[in-house]
């Protein structure tokens, strides 16, 4: 008889995490049970629990794991500008918002459901607060180098704002592929309108 595989204990956690996103895809987060995630994850719902304790403790980590990838995403993009100049440092975050790993099916299902749970959940409440947070401040950051420190906070908000608005409108597209290339083009405009507002603005 075969032993199940002992595998180390990030592996296994991964694997229940990755289960949870199918399933969540398929059934909503409010319909997701434990036992569902470990029958998908060929587990028993013990050994989910013992990773997890509960639902919440899962979908908590789940999310975690979301904006883990978001902000690896960001760095991968920034790592990959030739010329580290603030606008193109500004618009490498913007890519790594409408990277595939952000725009597919299944991610976009499932982000909207975590937006919706975080307003009665107040632990994913904080991981969204944290998120937006971390956009707008590396945003400010590169806008700083650019343009006056008022401006600056109003750029990065408005830059923000917009990101969550192109994404949550290509969410609700029901059964239109996410067209990143027009969210990208009409998010560089914003930020070139920026820039161009700001010279004009030493200019007068």
């Amino acid at each position: 008889m075969n032993k199940r595989q002992v595998k180390p204990e990030h592996i296994r956690r991964q694997e229940i995490i990755n289960a949870t996103y199918k399933v969540i895809a398929e059934v909503g987060l409010s319909n997701t049970t434990i036992a569902q995630i470990a029958k998908k994850a060929q587990l028993s719902v013990g050994i989910v629990s013992h990773y997890f304790g509960d639902k919440q403790g899962l979908i908590h980590a789940c999310m975690l794991d979301m904006l883990n990838v978001l902000q690896r995403k960001t760095a991968e993009y920034k790592a990959q500008v030739p010329d580290p100049k603030p606008e193109h440092m500004i618009k490498a975050i913007i890519d790594s918002n409408f990277d595939i790993s952000q725009v597919n099916q299944s991610a976009m299902r499932i982000w909207l459901d975590f937006w919706s749970a975080s307003m009665h959940m107040p632990e994913l409440g904080r991981l969204q607060r944290i998120n937006d947070q971390r956009l707008y401040s590396n945003l400010k950051f590169h806008f700083l180098a650019l343009i006056p420190k008022q401006q600056a906070s109003i750029a990065a908000r408005g830059l923000a704002a917009l990101i969550d608005g192109l994404w949550l409108r290509g969410s609700l597209t029901s059964g239109a592929e996410f067209d990143s290339e027009l969210a990208r083009s009409i998010a560089y405009n914003y930020v070139e309108m920026q820039l161009q507002l700001a010279q004009n603005a030493e200019c007068g």
